[in-house]
């Protein structure tokens, strides 16, 4: 059997196990009856969950409401093993704003430039209706980080072209350049949206110091990190400062790049020779199986509800604050309604403290980054 049938298998049998214990007991295993998965609209069908959901990422000039749950656009043919032709990505893509979202991330970075011209492609039809986050802050052709000012125009200027928009309405600086005074970047972004070239201006992995920085120069509408069940570092800091300050977040990797959502095992294998998985210290044999615990324990907390462990890590997230939009990315429809349906279903306060105290029991093996790729974060 191969990894696809596998994962979708699995799923179904999941669902359907927890459909059935659910009304065996008629009564939750571990959730209260407050969470609940919110009726569905008129709109929507058994196979096509419809997102009407929205939140806003930052406030006043630098607000931006978009869909409760994105859809990150690198998997679809960067770091996350075979590719799927145009056609089928351009067919989920438009199942996506079809169901309701409207909010799509790429980066120059993603190939490179391959990424943006895909997403371009793919969302040409729906121009006016979406809203597209871009990245700057590589030299590619240097091979370093950077965010000199003048890198900065020549990178919107062909986001602006391989994307086939006329603005960019969130543009990222996708890691802290030490060289370059924070300041400096987003008095270059505050230039850029002048012009009318962008938006709205966010920051990558980054400190509460360099926030706060950034925020006296130019408004600052969202701050994108890794976020989840499994790294909770960006509620020490950096998500107190965005609630302080207004700014939203946006949490990249929700599913901790798919081992949440119960696919991954210890025999599972990253050699496609486009995964960044395979270099990833929690992705070795030996901390899958350490961590696949965590699964269980969602597990046991999604049966009694009909949920798969994916949508109760998603909507946890939601849980957490109204302005956090998850960007979860996937190349299957099966997977993309299945995170959509996370919108849906409402964790109490309780709840949320229930999932995190069985889940802080247990000791999380192995780091998220190699020390070369952890290096470029958290400044």
């Amino acid at each position: 059997m191969n990894e696809q049938y596998i994962s979708d298998s699995r799923r179904a049998l999941l669902k359907a196990g927890a459909v059935c214990t659910s009304a065996a007991l008629l009564a939750p295993l571990m959730l209260s009856q407050s969470a609940h998965a919110a009726p569905a609209s008129s709109a929507s069908t058994a196979n096509s969950p419809l997102l009407s959901r929205r939140r806003t990422l930052g406030k006043g000039t630098a607000a931006l409401e978009v869909s409760a749950i994105g859809l990150g656009m690198m998997g679809m043919n960067y770091h996350r093993g075979s590719s799927p032709d145009f056609n089928n990505i351009a067919a989920l893509t438009s199942h996506a704003v079809e169901q309701g979202v409207t909010f799509f991330d790429t980066a120059e970075t993603y190939g490179p430039f391959t990424n943006e011209t895909l997403t371009g492609k793919a969302l040409t039809p729906f121009k006016g209706k979406v809203r597209i986050a871009t990245k700057f802050g590589f030299d590619h052709i240097k091979g370093n980080l950077s965010s000199r000012p003048e890198l900065i125009r020549s990178v919107c200027e062909q986001s602006l072209k391989r994307l086939d928009i006329e603005v960019i309405d969130l543009f990222y600086q996708h890691r802290f350049d030490q060289n370059v005074p924070i300041e400096d970047v987003a008095g270059t972004v505050k230039d850029l949206i002048r012009e009318g070239k962008v938006r709205h201006f966010g920051l990558c992995e980054v400190s509460a110091a360099t926030i706060r920085k950034a925020h006296t120069v130019l408004p600052v509408t969202a701050i994108q990190s890794e976020y989840h069940l499994m790294w909770r570092e960006p509620e020490q800091e950096v998500i107190p400062v965005c609630e302080e300050l207004g700014i939203g977040f946006v949490p990249y990797s929700p599913v901790n790049r798919g081992f949440l959502g119960g696919a991954i095992n210890e025999y599972t294998r990253f050699d496609s020779g486009n995964d960044n998985r395979n270099i990833l210290p929690r992705f070795t044999p030996e901390a899958i199986r350490a961590n696949t615990v965590i699964v269980e324990v969602l597990n046991r907390f999604g049966r009694a509800r009909g949920v798969t462990t994916a949508q109760l890590a998603l909507a946890w997230l939601l849980a957490k604050k109204p302005w956090i939009v998850p960007i979860p990315g996937t190349t299957k429809l099966a997977h993309l309604d299945e995170n959509l349906r996370a919108a849906d279903l409402i964790l109490s306060a309780t709840e949320v403290r229930e999932i995190e105290s069985e889940l802080a029991k247990i000791k999380i093996v192995g780091d998220r980054y190699p020390a070369s790729e952890q290096s470029r974060v958290g400044h």
